[in-house]
């Protein structure tokens, strides 16, 4: 998939969260719903592209792909919770 439709994806499910209560519990929602809903392609596509510089990514994005990130592992990939 285009990293750039995968970016503006991201921003987007990041504009919902934005109005969470805490800024923590937004970046948290934000990783939940890319490893939830996102497939593992788009998920390692986006984690890779934030660790290159992640250009146009929200920074309450770039905090939860952050987050997602120190997650992801083979174990990590296969939990669904």
């Amino acid at each position: 998939m285009d990293i750039e439709h995968l970016v503006m994806m991201a921003n987007d499910i990041g504009a919902y969260f934005a109005g969470y209560p805490s800024h923590d519990e937004a970046v948290v929602a934000i990783e939940h719903h890319l490893r939830h809903f996102w497939e593992p392609r788009m998920r390692r596509d986006l984690i890779e592209y934030a660790a290159r510089g992640g250009a146009g990514l929200k920074p309450l994005v770039r905090e939860a792909i952050d987050l997602m990130a120190r997650q992801t592992g083979p174990e990590a990939e296969d939990r669904n919770d």
